[in-house]
């Protein structure tokens, strides 16, 4: 069966939800026709022209990048500007265009576990976890016989999921009473005398967002011309993803056992790896990062972390926390990766979990990693032996 860029693009979203994303980052469809069938499907770090190269030389219907193309305002697309030209292409070539950034680095099987997982490490948490979205819990007071109806409505607003479940609710009985005025137009008892009835307390959880659409759909189904409703804020907490992972090593390794694992487990670069700390170093706890990550050394120092592993790592930040280690006991130590490296590793999962979710539904795709290696760094000079001494 075929599938739509829409309805793919409904399973990328839940897998990578855009609202998790950073505030700062521009994440979803970027192009594409939600109508348009969809039967290859590209995955690739960079939205550069290569990977649109190779996209349209293989017939992809869609693209999905890890970074964005658009991350800042533009105030044109026209074919005379280098972004502008990939977006022709792309539209001419009938191939969209979708992203997956920050909310693939924080998301289960994202890019954070990716890497953890490719290093071995097991019993991982996040190194920031992000908040579990924020919930409503509904109560409503319905007659009993409309309370399978009620309930429905409530699920079908999004109200009711759980995990993996749907339609979560939670009811009991008891004796409801009102008295009508002149001015009413009751469903049951009349103006002037108290009524009695057996109603059901209905409670569902639904996010906050959706506070307006569950209402709507409650007061639409409810029989009552005034429903007894409350709407409780529920207490928020740590959700299972977030930024970065922190896991263990079993066994341990040298610090320069780990480098060489790194090195090993990601695709090669001109960079290479770097690392800070002694070789024979034991290293048992480790944070990683895919991407540039010297923003959360504090977090790093938090967690416990004998090594951290991420990318982008500059000379003065990597140099005072170093100097602060070794001051205060020896780590964190530090492995620096080429940035389009540890977020490499993704693309694999993320391929196979869209076959598995359409597969799910009925409908498959094909699929493919992008082959282009994007590091826009490709050459190194090594300082010459005889060279001069600091």
């Amino acid at each position: 069966m075929s599938v739509t860029l829409a309805e793919v693009v409904r399973l990328l979203d839940r897998r990578y939800p855009p609202r998790t994303a950073e505030s700062w980052d521009r994440v979803g469809l970027v192009a594409g026709d939600p109508d348009h069938p969809v039967r290859k499907v590209l995955f690739a770090v960079d939205p550069v022209a290569t990977v649109v190269d190779e996209a349209l030389d293989w017939g992809a219907d869609l693209i999905v990048t890890h970074h964005p193309l658009l991350l800042r305002g533009v105030h044109s697309v026209a074919a005379t500007e280098f972004k502008g030209a990939l977006l022709h292409r792309l539209i001419r070539g009938d191939c969209a265009l979708y992203t997956a950034h920050t909310n693939a680095d924080a998301a289960t099987g994202g890019v954070a576990d990716q890497l953890a997982t490719l290093l071995g490490l097991v019993d991982t948490r996040p190194l920031v976890p992000q908040a579990a979205e924020s919930l409503d819990k509904h109560v409503v007071f319905v007659p009993v016989e409309r309370t399978a109806a009620l309930v429905d409505a409530l699920a079908a607003a999004g109200a009711g999921a759980l995990g993996e479940y749907s339609r979560c609710a939670w009811t009991t009985t008891g004796e409801g009473t009102f008295t009508p005025s002149d001015a009413a137009h009751p469903t049951i008892g009349r103006a002037g005398e108290a009524a009695q009835v057996v109603e059901a307390r209905v409670e569902m959880v639904a996010p906050r967002r959706l506070r307006g659409e569950v209402i709507a759909a409650m007061r639409a189904a409810h029989p009552y011309e005034e429903p007894a409703f409350d709407v409780l804020e529920l207490a928020t907490w740590d959700g299972p993803t977030g930024i970065g992972r922190v896991g263990e090593l079993d066994p341990t390794l040298t610090l320069r056992a780990l480098a060489e694992r790194v090195a090993a487990v990601l695709p090669a670069t001109a960079q290479g790896i770097r690392y800070a700390g002694p070789d024979d170093a034991t290293v048992r706890t480790v944070a990683v990062l895919g991407g540039s990550g010297d923003s959360l050394f504090d977090q790093v120092r938090a967690s416990g972390a004998d090594a951290y592993v991420t990318s982008d790592l500059r000379h003065h930040p990597a140099s005072e926390l170093r100097e602060r280690a070794e001051f205060e006991g020896g780590t964190p130590y530090l492995i620096d990766t080429a940035h389009f490296a540890s977020e490499w590793p993704w693309l694999p999962g993320a391929a196979r979990a869209l076959v598995d979710d359409l597969a799910a539904h009925g409908t498959t795709v094909e699929t493919r990693v992008s082959t282009r290696r994007t590091d826009p760094w490709n050459g190194r000079v090594s300082s010459p032996s005889e060279g001069p001494t600091p």
